[in-house]
């Protein structure tokens, strides 16, 4: 294990997703650390999320921001679509990048039966 955490990752609080968030990052995230962000609704609020992200560089000088939004999120309720959560994960992104243009932010969609979409 290293020193240094490089990447943050972003996800909904959602206990219905937590073993597949666990597999997935454990095999994705290298050198295996990272900061991890719970927050319900994952993206919903981009202002809460900004901030925990401003955190992360601040303090552990990370260079990574991983973002997932999920299937059948209950902050979202019926606006939850797929393109709702696809503009809004890309709504944070530029607004990360613009924020912090040193910092790369890779985007996904978690379905509920586990399989991560990834997002342009």
């Amino acid at each position: 294990m290293t020193d240094k955490c490089e990447t943050v990752v972003v996800h909904c609080m959602d206990y219905r997703l937590q073993r597949y968030l666990n597999n997935w990052v454990e095999e994705n995230i290298h050198p295996q650390s990272y900061d991890r962000i719970s927050i319900a609704g994952g993206v919903y609020d981009v202002y809460d999320v900004m901030r925990q992200v401003d955190l992360a560089i601040r303090l552990h000088k990370i260079k990574k921001v991983v973002l997932i939004n999920h299937e059948d999120c209950g902050a979202y309720g019926f606006e939850g679509t797929n393109e709702r959560h696809s503009v809004d994960l890309r709504n944070a992104r530029e607004k990360i990048s613009k924020l912090f243009s040193h910092i790369d932010v890779d985007l996904y969609y978690l379905n509920l039966n586990g399989t991560f979409e990834h997002i342009d």
